[in-house]
């Protein structure tokens, strides 16, 4: 199978209302276990990722690391990967073209790419966030750009998040307009606002599965639900109690 036809097939599991379920995972372990369960795709999270290896989250783990990580992953199985590049480890656009080549060269058929400022304060305008998410595209026609906005994350509050919705489509529409392939809105989980960014989005939506059901998610029209950290803190509360069990 063909890079084109792998990504292909990949984007093809994002249908509205019978979304592809992501049960995150960090290493080549972890994703033939996923892969053996059945999944029909497999992503990483960069949280555990980071965690698995002693790292704090936000681009502190090495890029190096991070595509031999996915090398590894994507040799593990013949599932369609798709791999959490945060920020993509660059702000200016020439930088960003040549980290995601690097990626696509490891055989990912996708890539998260989220809009908060790694390392920083607040989020790139949009504007220069659609100039990013271009320079992504440019590196190759057939990776699946899942486009990140941090709105919702970033609000704790969240009674404001419907005050957030407006910003939110407008980042998506100029996000679409500059080659992705996909909106992920994590940290959204009021079902009515859900539904609402589903229903305006030109791009299939992505969800994270913190606070919300799938059912939940399926009458919403997400066509993408993730699970984010959540996988890994679980594996690492059994360990933890178990140890405790044993003394």
């Amino acid at each position: 199978m063909t890079y084109s036809d792998r990504a292909a097939d990949f984007a093809a599991l994002h249908q509205p209302g019978n979304p592809l379920v992501l049960y995150n995972i960090w290493d080549a372990g972890s994703a033939k276990a996923i892969a053996g369960a059945g999944a029909r795709a497999l992503a990483t999270g960069s949280y555990p990722v980071a965690a698995a290896q002693g790292f704090p989250d936000g681009e502190k783990i090495p890029l190096d690391f991070v595509l031999g990580n996915a090398e590894r992953i994507i040799a593990a199985t013949d599932l369609p990967v798709t791999i959490d590049f945060e920020g993509g480890y660059a702000r200016e656009p020439e930088q960003l073209t040549a980290n995601v080549k690097r990626l696509a060269e490891t055989g990912a058929a996708g890539l998260n790419f989220e809009d908060q400022v790694v390392g920083g304060d607040g989020f790139y305008s949009i504007e220069e966030q659609a100039a990013r998410v271009a320079a992504v595209r440019a590196a190759h026609a057939d990776i699946f750009v899942n486009a990140r906005t941090d709105l919702f994350l970033k609000e704790k509050d969240a009674s404001q998040h419907g005050s957030l919705i407006s910003e939110a489509l407008e980042r998506g529409a100029a996000y679409a307009e500059a080659g992705a392939s996909g909106f992920f809105i994590p940290g959204l989980t009021d079902p009515d606002l859900i539904a609402k960014v589903c229903e305006a989005s030109s791009l299939p939506v992505n969800t994270m599965m913190r606070g919300i059901t799938l059912e939940t998610a399926r009458q919403a029209g997400v066509a993408r639900c993730s699970y984010g950290p959540i996988p890994h803190a679980k594996l690492m509360q059994v360990l933890a109690e178990h140890f405790q069990f044993l003394e």
